[in-house]
């Protein structure tokens, strides 16, 4: 009698650990999601901000050509 209510225990415990195992495991995975999205819209800013800066750079440079050439 006492083996039955152990081995009920044992499953029940089990089944609470592959659900949290599970739930676990889902948790982590959407946090890593999140971050390489935030990573992914961070990089995206940089690579604006330094392509901004190399045109605003050129422009400058083109302009100050175009002075110096008048």
């Amino acid at each position: 009698m006492i083996s039955h209510k152990v081995h009920a225990v044992e499953e029940v415990v089990k089944e609470v650990v592959g659900h949290a195992k599970e739930t676990g495991e889902k948790v982590i995975a959407e946090a890593i999601k999140k971050a390489q999205e935030s990573g992914d819209k961070k990089m995206k800013e940089v690579t604006e901000t330094v392509t901004n800066t190399v045109k605003n750079a050129i422009t400058h440079a083109a302009e100050s050509l175009g002075k110096l050439g008048q």
